[in-house]
This record gives structure tokens, sequence and C-alpha cells, in this order.
């Protein structure tokens, strides 16, 4: 029985897309918001750029690059983890993408699209059910109004089902693809991949037994990696989770004390109000019975202040 194994690893996924143009062809058409009658036809590989180091290792990324025919530039890209800087990252070599189409003196007319497909084996927007996320540059008023040249993809694959989806045929194959089989392979697929000519052949290509040593030693030390990757992230996630609770549980200390010399600080001012009004009392009593031509003595008898007081009013 056939072993195959999972094609999110590096080893595994260049095999597929970064070396059969008819598949990285079909994969961009599947997943891709290319307009109808602009599919893509032909490619051509473009060398994998060197990319800075990600806070997870830079293993954990696989990049296959590509140009059609007619100039359209395209990225695709294998994320096994998310991490916060990534979308800025992916920003800015779609932006590099673009601009080194551009030598000085040439016509900004030549510039054609760059499309970046990001393929992420992680939810990394919990808060919204789609597993589906394109940017694009969009006119905030009229959305008919589009600055045709970046255009990004992100795809949530721990998101995707496969029940009851209403997506292109293509688009729910290669999505299965890329989620039925974990990294421990699988010894059977479904019957409808194997049947497809596309999603068969990439099968085919991700069978264990067509893989040499070097090819094998390699799909074992990505997942040894990205295994690393993954206990690394938890650790440092777990100590910032135990520093927000520490600081939260200061924070509501400092609140409760801040509450309670509030309430001591409001009792004091209240008891100082009555003190300075009893005061006021008495000395409105004061002046009345002065007024009346009591003396010192019985005023001083019947307010309980000082006959030095009394004289001053």
């Amino acid at each position: 029985m056939a072993k195959y194994l999972d094609p999110k690893a590096d080893v595994t996924f260049k095999k597929v897309f970064g070396e059969h143009k008819n598949l990285v062809i079909s994969l961009l058409n599947a997943l891709l918001p290319l307009d109808e009658g602009k599919q893509v036809e032909s490619i051509e590989y473009l060398p994998p750029e060197m990319v800075p180091e990600t806070p997870l290792g830079k293993n954990s990324i696989v990049d296959v690059r590509c140009e059609e025919t007619g100039g359209r530039k395209f990225i695709v890209e294998m994320q096994m983890e998310w991490f916060p800087d990534f979308k800025q990252r992916v920003l800015l070599n779609s932006a590099k993408a673009y601009v080194r189409q551009l030598p000085k003196g040439n016509d900004y007319q030549l510039l054609q699209p760059v499309y970046s497909l990001n393929l992420v084996n992680h939810t990394f927007e919990p808060d919204m059910d789609g597993y589906y996320h394109y940017y694009h540059l969009v006119h905030d008023l009229d959305s008919n109004k589009v600055l045709d040249g970046l255009h990004i993809v992100f795809v949530e694959l721990p998101k995707f089902k496969a029940k009851n989806l209403t997506e292109k045929k293509m688009q729910v194959l290669w999505l299965r693809f890329l989620t039925e089989i974990d990294r421990d392979g699988a010894d059977d697929v479904s019957q409808d991949l194997l049947d497809n000519p596309q999603t068969g052949e990439a099968l085919e290509i991700i069978r264990e037994s067509g893989l040499n040593d070097v090819e094998r030693a390699a799909y074992e030390g990505f997942w040894d990696r990205v295994s690393i990757e993954t206990t690394k992230k938890a650790y440092e996630d777990r100590l910032v989770a135990e520093r927000d609770a520490a600081n939260a549980e200061r924070d509501a200390a400092n609140a409760e004390r801040d509450a309670a010399n509030a309430e001591r600080d409001a009792a004091n001012a209240e008891r100082d109000a009555a003190i300075e009004k009893m005061r006021q009392d008495k000395l409105d009593t004061a002046r009345n019975l002065k007024a009346m031509n009591l003396s010192v003595d019985q005023i001083a008898t019947a307010t309980g202040l000082t006959a030095p007081l009394i004289e001053t009013l």
C-alpha cells in the first residue's frame, strides 16, 4: 500500500509546486482571485529569494516564485506557524517584487501585478469565520475603483472544511490535498483526489517511495525543526501569558488600593465638611446671640466657642 507524505513540508511542497509548472499553475488558478479570462496559462520559475530569518526560524517558510509569460509575478509560500510580523513581511516581499520590474527610465505602464499566495497552517484570524483573506488596493467609497498592483491572499488551512462548500472544484481539491495528510503521512487518500489529474499527479510525487534518502532525511528534519519552533513559541507564549497575568494581578491590586484610598479620602472630606459646617453654625449662632446683647460668657456657654473668638465676631 502506498504511503503519502505531508505536502506542507518544504521538500514535498517544493517537489510538487516548485518543479512542476502545470501543478503550480493549477494551484494559482484555483486559489487566486483572477478575473474570468485572466487565468494563468504558462509560467517560468524565478530563483527563490533569500528572506530574513523570522522569530520562528526560516525553515518554516517554503517559497516558490514564478513569472507568467505575460509578465505577472506570483509568490507562493507555505507557512507552518504564524508570527505577528508575517503580514508585513509578505507585503514587503510583494512590494519588492513589484518595484524590481521597472529598471530606471522605463515606462510605468510596463508594470505587471504581483500576486502573493500564502498558505498558513495556523489560525491567525480567530474572530473571523472565513479561511480565505484577500487584500488589495481599493477605493474606500467605491469598490469598483482598484489600483491593480499588489494582490495578497492568506489561506488559514485549519479553518478549511471540505463539506458544504460552494468554492470552485479545484480550490476544494487543492485545499484537501494540503490538509488531509498530516506529518506522519497517510496510507490511503480519498479516491476523488487520486482521480483528479492534477491532485492525482501531486499525490504520486509525494509518495514516500518516490523520495531518496536525502529527501527523506530532509522531510524528517523539517518536522523536527517545526516541532522545536512550535515548542519554543508555546514556551514564549506561556511566559507572555504569565507576565500578563502577573501584570493584571498587580493592576487589580493597585486598582483596589486606589479605590480604598479614594474611599478613605471621600470619608475624610465628608468628615471635614461636617466639622466645618458645625463650626460655621456655631459662629452664626454666636453672631445672633451677640446681636441680642448676650454676654460673651453666656455665648461661650451656649456655643462652646472661646471668648477671644466671640469677641472678634
